[in-house]
């Protein structure tokens, strides 16, 4: 007589595994193996080698947790809002990958919207996002101009008010950094590629470009600063602000660019003209972007630790809705930059 099939795993082989399925099959109540598979504060308190069991057996048997079900039962989306001025190389793109990082860890879903610096888009879509009942929002070099009904967290927001808790890079480092750096190298005629008004980082970072200029004793020819213009992606802003600079036929040695996609536009700009970098000028970027270590010249540039920065913020709202963190909501995470020297400067005369 044939054997007769256990009724679970029947189950199973009829649609997807539940989590009657999966008690049954480790011999185990429901309430541990959901408190163990959905990570809850309570699962601490369960062995450590029954948690292993059940996760093994939950990998093994392909069983997903209906997150919907358990959001309906809490009151709760597990979403998050995420608005970010563009999804490109570089700065934006960095800083998601450790909010990914940090969000998918702990089970929440997330929404992305990029706004490309439009008014309209600032102000409608934190409203677009609590419609869709997000739990928070993380913004990303993008300012909250008003207080939400939900935590916020903005990474490079600069906007002490609201409510919102900053991640902010300690800039008078990283100005110290770049300019010593140059400075070391006997360099004195440094132009400087500033960021556009829109960006959040712009203000503090040329504040503090400007003070530690001062204390080096570094003299900033306004002839020798430009700006980066319009909202593109890419390295062609920066490319254009160094053809503008070339224009003005002020001789310089050394440039400092708002952010690493800059400072390749600025490289490409030069090589078009015939300047070599760095043996003619040196290039300093901002951010340490990937492509930073594989242009050519590689890229000497102050590191942000981007996706360390995305971690925190994400982690940092986490506890916020969860009502277990710090900061309190109004103040700020400072987090350090990094030095990294490679192949876009040299001393003067070497």
């Amino acid at each position: 007589m044939p054997r007769a099939k256990n009724n679970s795993a029947s189950k199973r082989h009829q649609g997807r595994t539940t989590l009657k399925d999966l008690a049954e099959h480790l011999g185990l109540s429901q309430t541990t193996v959901s408190r163990v598979v959905s990570q809850s504060p309570e699962a601490t308190r369960i062995p450590e080698e029954t948690q292993k069991r059940v996760l093994h057996a939950a990998a093994a048997l392909n069983y997903q947790p209906n997150v919907f079900a358990r959001g309906l039962r809490q009151k709760r989306s597990f979403t998050i809002g995420v608005i970010v001025p563009e999804i490109s190389e570089g700065y934006s793109t960095s800083v998601l990958g450790g909010i990914e990082d940090a969000l998918l860890q702990e089970g929440y879903f997330y929404f992305v919207v990029s706004h490309r610096h439009h008014p309209e888009l600032l102000t409608g879509y934190p409203h677009l996002l609590l419609a869709r009942a997000v739990e928070g929002i993380l913004a990303i070099d993008s300012p909250i101009d008003e207080a939400l009904p939900v935590p916020v967290v903005a990474v490079s927001g600069h906007k002490h008010g609201n409510g919102v808790i900053n991640i902010e890079l300690d800039h008078r480092m990283a100005a110290h950094y770049a300019l010593e750096h140059l400075h070391s190298l006997g360099h004195r005629s440094i132009a400087f590629i500033k960021g556009q008004t829109f960006s959040s980082d712009t203000r503090p970072r040329w504040n503090a470009i400007t003070k530690t200029a001062a204390e080096l004793d570094l003299k900033i020819d306004p002839q020798l600063i430009v700006s980066l213009e319009g909202s593109a992606p890419g390295f062609e802003p920066g490319y254009i602000a160094t053809k503008q600079l070339l224009e003005r036929n002020q001789p310089f040695t050394a440039i400092f660019a708002f952010n690493d996609v800059s400072a390749i536009g600025a490289i490409t700009a030069l090589h078009e003209v015939g300047i070599k970098v760095p043996q003619d000028v040196s290039v300093v970027g901002f951010d340490d972007i990937p492509s930073a270590a594989t242009n050519n010249p590689a890229l000497t540039t102050v590191r942000q630790p981007l996706r360390e920065m995305g971690r925190t913020a994400a982690t940092t709202l986490l506890h916020a809705i969860h009502g277990n963190g710090e900061p309190a909501a109004g103040e700020s995470i400072t987090v350090l930059p990094t030095f990294v020297v490679r192949h876009s400067t040299r001393a003067i005369g070497q």
